[in-house]
């Protein structure tokens, strides 16, 4: 029983055609799933990848009709997109700029070179040099040329006020290792601690900031919804007992039909999801057409004229 690294991110838009124009038109990932929030069907669910939806490689949207998320400690704070290579980073800087989107500097962060960024809502992105760990599949009809396009998710940020009931979850509960501890913007910064899933590489870690000074998070357009753990098909009902055990809050077991999901809170109020593998976004498309069309879960596919009427359309074109 091992986590196997990050399986998505999960965030908030309140513009969905914005978002979908700057993650596909600017950052070049494909739109891999056009779907909806299974618990509120009213608003979509866009899921942005790699070339064939590599597990790993997803960085998905809620579209809620919500204020701008607050910043601040107890959340998850910056969420990293795999590149290979520091000169594809100052090939990003200067797209970047080119798009008159907001960045930091290239830095040392963590023993890996890092471009921060936000995206027009405010979305806490950085691109991170993974040294070729766990390439990903390039998008064919991608504007980014396909040495310099995203790869893949991590490391993730969490940012908390205080470490040890995180410390406890990351390795009590799921195993991972703590395995460094850098500052945070050099020297006087906040402690970061790194932990690792199996296997190494940017794709295994999460960092966590410890900034008890910050106030707390506030979500909203811009933010993060929830973090999700890739595991094996076949650990799933030993994951699912094992959280039953636990006096954390879990969901237990959920069917989201693309994959099959666990959710719990850490003591800091993070959201997480332990997510498997499969089936994967090919059960219902094939591949050559992933998120051209609105595709529904069976569960949900009788009212597709309902949630249709409900929705802003968004075209791929």
């Amino acid at each position: 029983m091992q986590l196997l690294g990050i399986h998505h991110v999960t965030a908030l838009t309140a513009r969905a055609r914005d978002n979908l124009a700057f993650y596909t038109g600017v950052l070049g990932m494909r739109l891999v799933k056009k779907t909806v929030n299974q618990d509120d069907v009213g608003a979509y669910h866009l899921f942005y990848g790699d070339g064939v939806a590599s597990p790993g490689s997803d960085l998905t949207f809620f579209d809620f009709a919500v204020p701008p998320a607050r910043h601040g400690t107890n959340s998850i704070a910056r969420t990293g997109l795999r590149v290979h290579g520091e000169g594809v980073l100052t090939w990003w800087q200067e797209r970047l700029e080119a798009h008159g989107v907001a960045h930091g500097p290239i830095v040392e962060r963590g023993g890996r070179m890092t471009l921060d960024f936000t995206d027009p809502e405010g979305q806490r992105l950085a691109l991170v040099d993974d040294g070729g760990a766990a390439p990903g599949a390039p998008w064919t009809h991608s504007p980014v040329p396909p040495a310099c396009q995203i790869r893949g998710l991590g490391p993730v940020t969490l940012s908390v006020a205080h470490i040890d009931g995180t410390d406890e979850v990351l390795r009590g509960l799921l195993g991972m290792a703590l395995v460094d501890r850098y500052a945070a913007g050099g020297d006087g910064g906040p402690p970061v601690h790194v932990y690792r899933m199996a296997g190494s590489g940017p794709h295994a870690e999460i960092h966590v900031a410890v900034e008890p000074e910050r106030p707390a998070a506030r979500p909203g357009a811009g933010g993060v919804h929830h973090l999700a753990l890739r595991i094996p098909d076949t650990d799933y009902a030993a994951w699912t007992e094992r959280l039953r055990t636990r006096r954390l809050p879990a969901s237990g077991p959920v069917d989201r039909f693309y994959f099959r999901s666990l959710y719990f809170r850490e003591p800091s109020g993070i959201l997480f999801e332990i997510a498997t593998d499969g089936p994967g976004f090919t059960i219902d498309e094939p591949v050559e057409q992933l998120g051209e069309g609105l595709s529904l879960p069976p569960f949900l596919e009788h009212r597709r004229a309902e949630i249709v009427a409900q929705l802003e359309p968004l075209t791929t074109d």
